[in-house]
């Protein structure tokens, strides 16, 4: 039960299209018809993106990761983060704790924003993240997509589990949205 209300509210948080809509002729909703196949194979597209954005994203240079970063997710995303990794830190624009759950509270859950943490996991160093797992977890129309992710670090002998949702504006896949536990 609970792993369906994180991902209803991932979707709400992401501004997901349902795959409704109105009949202008006679006011009801009706469902779309996609094709499924559309649909899979956009989802397996999303997934070979986000897998190659991940690990492209932990190669780079440290000195390049924070434009990589903005690059592959939505510019709403990409500040909250950065103000979740600052919250309380004496850097400039940084907000308090309660600043920035008022700021982002009715777009994102910040309870899973994974404060002061860096982007996509939660340790300050790594040695070499592979992508263990990466499954399709649920689909909202046919333009966006949550993932269950596993990302792991054997050399700190570490494993991230994450809930990563995945959109797609103007032809390209972005992520939307981050769900940290740890």
């Amino acid at each position: 039960m609970i792993k369906y209300a994180i991902v209803a509210s991932l979707f709400l948080m992401i501004g997901c299209k349902d795959v409704k809509k109105t009949d202008e002729n006679t006011n009801t909703s009706v469902v779309e018809n996609k094709d499924v196949t559309d649909i899979k194979g956009e989802a397996e597209a999303a997934k070979n993106w986000l897998k190659s954005s991940i690990l492209s994203y932990f190669k780079a240079d440290i000195s390049d990761q924070q434009k990589i970063m903005q690059n592959i997710t939505t510019k709403d995303y990409y500040e909250y983060k950065t103000d979740a990794t600052n919250v309380d830190m004496d850097v400039d624009g940084s907000l308090s704790l309660k600043d920035f759950q008022q700021k982002w509270g009715n777009k994102y859950n910040t309870k899973y924003a994974g404060i002061n943490t860096g982007f996509l996991i939660s340790a300050q160093d790594w040695t070499n993240i592979e992508v263990r797992k990466c499954e399709l977890d649920a689909i909202s129309g046919d333009e966006a997509f949550v993932f269950d992710v596993e990302l792991a670090d054997d050399g700190a002998k570490a494993i991230f589990k994450r809930k990563i949702g995945v959109v797609k504006k103007d032809n390209k896949f972005l992520i939307a949205d981050v769900i940290e536990k740890d």
